[in-house]
């Protein structure tokens, strides 16, 4: 019998007001792009980014990368864990959103930290092999668009040192990934990937269901 508890709502937002303390700028991000409508939906969940933020400090985390940066704020929440001289490079496709994201990590005092990059993940991630910054990332996170995740892994694989690690949002895809009739570009994308990853011998992982399900993928 698996051992654990149903998480509804009221034991979400008990756990959330309980065990997240956080940092007022992150707080008007998230209730600023919960007026964007659907598009909130991309961002990640508050009890999220204070796990992040947990490990990076754990880890000792100076050098993090993360695709898909929608408003900043897991970029913001990790740059918070970071010491004065640590460093983020936050990629994503859009200039509206990177310019709104831009705006809340300044208003945090942590925009000396962060670096924006805008255009195609895969194409800015290239360039990073390019210019030898492969081995020198403690930490990278992945939640961009769903069919291109793969390219991210094997990127991330090259930029992020042996012992660092890679975090993968959205695996479990609302349960999407468990339902064999669900053939969606999307959901076959991140089924195959998770398929992958579990014998990928590169990585020390575990999947946990944490929000919408996050791949912790250690590499060797």
């Amino acid at each position: 019998m698996r051992k654990g508890i149903n998480f509804d709502e009221a034991v979400l937002n008990y756990a959330v007001e309980a065990g997240v303390r956080e940092h007022p700028v992150l707080a008007r991000c998230r209730a600023d792009t919960a007026a964007l409508g659907r598009a909130a939906m991309m961002q990640i969940a508050p009890e999220q980014g204070a796990f992040m933020a947990m490990i990076a400090r754990l880890m000792g985390v100076k050098r993090a990368i993360e695709v898909g940066t929608f408003t900043g704020y897991s970029a913001l929440s990790v740059a918070l864990a970071l010491p004065e001289d640590g460093h983020v490079d936050a990629l994503d496709v859009s200039a509206d959103y990177m310019a709104m994201a831009q705006g809340y990590w300044k208003a945090a005092g942590q925009a000396h930290k962060i670096a924006g990059h805008v255009g195609p993940g895969s194409e800015t991630l290239a360039r990073f092999v390019r210019e030898g910054r492969a081995g020198t990332y403690d930490f990278g996170f992945i939640d961009a668009d769903k069919t291109s995740y793969d390219t991210y892994y094997e990127a991330l694989l090259k930029l992020v040192r042996p012992g660092g690690l890679i975090a993968i949002d959205n695996v479990l895809w609302s349960g999407q990934v468990c339902d064999p009739a669900d053939m969606s570009v999307e959901t076959v994308a991140l089924r195959a990937l998770n398929a992958k990853i579990a014998k990928d011998a590169r990585v020390d992982t575990v999947l946990l269901p944490i929000a919408d399900g996050i791949f912790m993928c250690r590499r060797r």
